[in-house]
C-alpha cells in the first residue's frame, strides 16, 4: 500500500515515477488483509497501546489519517465496506482490499514486475519490512507476502541507516498450526482471535500467558512466537466457535476434551515492527539524525511507530506513503 499510495500522489503533484515491485503482482500484504485502516479514537490511547512507539511519528498519523482518508477515496473512488470500525477504541475505515489495490495500482502509473528496486538518486523504500526474514530465522508461520524478506531494511543499512524500534517486536496472529493447511485468502478468516476466553499453555501444558491479553491480542501472538516451536495450545469451552470451525476446515489440530475444545496453534509473522528511523518527512535518518540525500521509506519498513504494543499498519502506510511523495517532489 505505501509504495502505491506514494506513487500515486507523486504523479498528482508532478512527478515521473516507476513502482518497482518484487512480486508478480501488486499490493503486497495489503491485498491479503482485512482491509481496516484505522486509528485510535484518542491519541493518548495510541500511547498506552504503543507506550515505546515514537511519540512524533504516532501523532503524524493520528493527526493525518482523516484527511489521508480522504484523500484515498477521492483519489481512487474505492468506496468504503464499513464507514466506522466495530472497536469503540478506534475510528476508521474498512476497503476490499482487492478493489483498492486495483484502484491504487490504476492511479500509480507504471509498474515494473519481478524487478528489484532501482539504485537511483531518488528512491523510496516501501518493501513491505521483514517478516518473512524472520518467519524462517525464527520457524514461525508466515502471514504476510512472500517477497518481504528485508531488501529495503538491507539497502538503507548499507548506506549508514539507523534502526528504530526493536527489530525481534512483531505483528503476528495465532493461527492453526500444521498440518493446517493455509492459503493467502485465509489469513483474515482462519486467525483464532479468542485468546481472551481461552486457557494458553505450551507444548508441555505449562499456562505461559495467564493475564488476559490486549484487545488486540499481539502481545499473546508474540508470546507464542518466543515458545518454543512459535505453538502453543487454546483450551475453549465453546467447541462451536467460528475460529475454530475455520481451524478444523482448514485441517488444523482440534482435539475435543471434557467440557471444552483444544486447538493448536502457531505464530504467523505479519509485519515487522522495527524498522527504518525516519523523521516527519519521512526521509531515513543516519544515527545522528541527519537525513540520508534522497531516500525515504513508508509503511512497515518504517520501525519504532507501533512498539510495545498494536496500531493500524495500513495507516501508516497510508500516511507515510503521502508525507513521502509530498516530499519526493
Amino acid at each position: 500500500m505505501a509504495g502505491l499510495v506514494t506513487a500515486a500522489r507523486a504523479r498528482q503533484l508532478g512527478a515521473d515515477v516507476t513502482v518497482y515491485e518484487k512480486g508478480d503482482r501488486a499490493g503486497g500484504s495489503m491485498l491479503l488483509s482485512s482491509g481496516v485502516v484505522w486509528r485510535h479514537l484518542r491519541f493518548e490511547e495510541f500511547r498506552d497501546d504503543c507506550p515505546r512507539g515514537d511519540e512524533r511519528l504516532q501523532r503524524l498519523i493520528w493527526e493525518r489519517l482523516d484527511e489521508s482518508l480522504a484523500w484515498l477515496e477521492s483519489t481512487t473512488g474505492a468506496p468504503p465496506l464499513w464507514e466506522d470500525t466495530e472497536n469503540p477504541r478506534t475510528t476508521g475505515r474498512r476497503y476490499d482490499p482487492a478493489e483498492l489495490t486495483a484502484a491504487l495500482s490504476r492511479e500509480a502509473g507504471e509498474i515494473s514486475f519481478g524487478q528489484p528496486f532501482p539504485l537511483t538518486e531518488r528512491l523510496v523504500l516501501a518493501t513491505g519490512g521483514f517478516p518473512v526474514r524472520v518467519a524462517r530465522e525464527r520457524g514461525l508461520l508466515v502471514r504476510s507476502n512472500p517477497w518481504s524478506e528485508g531488501d529495503g531494511l538491507d539497502h538503507a543499512r548499507s548506506l549508514g541507516a539507523t534502526a528504530a524500534g526493536d527489530l525481534d517486536e512483531l505483528y503476528a496472529r495465532a493461527m492453526p498450526a500444521p498440518p493446517a493447511r493455509i492459503g493467502e485468502s485465509d489469513y483474515v478468516r482462519v486467525s483464532q482471535l479468542y485468546g481472551g476466553r481461552a486457557r494458553v499453555a505450551n507444548e508441555r501444558g505449562e499456562e505461559f500467558f495467564p493475564q488476559p491479553p490486549a484487545w488486540h491480542e499481539n502481545d499473546l501472538a508474540q508470546a507464542i512466537a518466543r515458545q518454543p516451536g512459535g505453538t502453543a495450545w487454546f483450551e475453549l469451552d465453546d467447541p462451536n466457535d467460528p475460529k475454530v470451525q475455520a481451524a478444523r476446515e482448514a485441517g488444523g489440530e482440534v482435539v475435543e476434551v471434557e467440557g471444552g475444545v483444544r486447538v493448536h496453534v502457531a505464530a504467523g509473522v505479519t509485519h515487522t515492527l522495527g524498522g527504518l528511523r525516519v523523521d516527519e518527512r519521512a526521509r531515513v535518518l543516519r544515527e545522528d539524525d541527519t537525513p540520508i540525500d534522497g531516500l525515504l521509506a513508508a509503511g512497515v519498513d518504517v520501525g519504532g511507530i507501533a512498539s510495545g504494543g498494536y496500531a493500524s499498519g495500513l495507516a501508516q502506510a497510508l500516511v507515510l506513503g503521502l508525507v513521502a511523495a509530498e516530499s519526493l517532489v
